[in-house]
């Protein structure tokens, strides 16, 4: 007897996400302790010291609590607004499985902003929502095409729409405004504005100083806060929509390792903006160098950016070999380049050296 799927399974291919795959590594015969990982869009100093002396206070054998009650005042107060208004999650991805669980009916026109991050067309696309996506331009440096995307809520009705800002892969922050101006036009569309890499976006405001209803906002902790390992995110929105959103998350999402590393690293603010301040200044220098080498990245507001490379996959490989792991941009449609993370300015230094070794070979 054969079990029928889902028809959508069949129709959407799981994403290919970058870091560290153990499995290549090994065949490769690579000892993955010794890879410098430029793929993974992190804090390149870690999470505060704080986090762990909270997880060895943990303990194993009690369940975490369902609500997560504590890390949720704690994100409250740093972002004054009441607990009610956030939901946290196993990752920011899990929010956004669950605005896709919680919002999208089969045939639901679903707009994607690109080339961005391909989760939220495939959970889209598993719930059976149409989606659509405007894509920006290389020529535009990958500007957010706000005619473009202006033209297409207004064409048909849509009931939700994916915007990373800043966007992965691109780095480009688009202006809250604008997002304010395509909220109030069609208040019947949520806007779900991922913002995941905002903290390393200098002095750039949340959209949820917006403060409407059919904005979404989701954050991570996995990224500026140095907590990847735990996996931990949080959704912003009104009271009305975080409700709908915990009525779909399965329960205990959240373990008690990441909830008291979570509560810990918002604790230690001055940990994130001192790390935060040492990783903006090593990328001008990064940035500055690849430049002396005739590699200009694209211009960029957080601590990522995209490079030309011409062929990204063969110049991922190349870097592998050499311990140096960068992402290659196939996934996101972008062949032609690699995606760079800033680490520490040594391991920065490996790079450069690296890349005009590349450059020097012809490549």
């Amino acid at each position: 007897m054969t079990i029928d799927l889902r028809p959508e399974l069949q129709r959407t291919e799981p994403d290919r996400h970058g870091g560290i795959d153990p499995s290549e590594l090994a065949a490769w015969g690579i000892d993955p302790a010794t890879i410098i990982d430029f793929s993974v869009n992190s804090n390149p100093y870690g999470p505060s010291p704080t986090v762990a002396t909270a997880l060895a206070g943990v303990t194993l054998d009690r369940y975490p609590d369902p609500e997560a009650s504590a890390l949720r005042g704690v994100l409250a107060a740093h972002h004054a607004v009441g607990a009610e208004q956030i939901v946290a999650g196993n990752g920011s991805i899990e929010l956004i499985w669950l605005v896709a669980l919680a919002v999208v009916r089969p045939g639901d026109r679903v707009l994607v902003v690109g080339p961005t991050f391909g989760e939220y067309r495939r959970v889209a696309g598993l719930m059976g929502g149409a989606v659509a996506e405007v894509r920006a331009a290389e020529e535009d440096s990958f500007a957010v095409p706000v005619v473009e995307v202006t033209r297409a809520l207004a064409a048909e009705k849509c009931r939700l729409l994916f915007l990373c800002n800043p966007n992965n892969p691109t780095g480009v922050h688009l202006p809250l405004a604008q997002i304010g101006c395509w909220a109030a036009e069609h208040p019947h569309t949520l806007f779900v504005i991922d913002e995941a890499y905002l903290e390393f976006a200098q002095k750039q405001e949340s959209s949820q100083a917006l403060g409407r209803e059919n904005v979404l906002v989701v954050r991570s902790l996995t990224k500026a806060y140095g907590l990847a390992g735990l996996r931990l995110g949080y959704g912003l929105g009104s009271p009305g929509m975080i409700d709908g959103l915990r009525r779909v998350r399965p329960p205990w999402s959240v373990n008690g390792f990441a909830q008291a590393g979570g509560v810990a690293a918002l604790s230690d603010q001055s940990h994130l903006q001192r790390t935060l301040a040492a990783t903006h200044e090593s990328q001008g220098e990064l940035v500055e160098q690849l430049r002396a080498a005739g590699l200009p990245p694209l211009p960029t507001a957080v601590n990522y950016f995209l490079l030309p490379v011409g062929d990204g996959a063969a110049l991922r490989r190349w870097l592998l070999l050499r311990g140096l792991l960068v992402r290659e941009c196939a996934s996101f449609g972008l062949p032609g380049f690699v995606r760079i993370a800033t680490r520490r300015p040594e391991e920065n230094g490996q790079l450069i050296e690296a890349l005009s070794d590349w450059k020097g070979e012809g490549q």
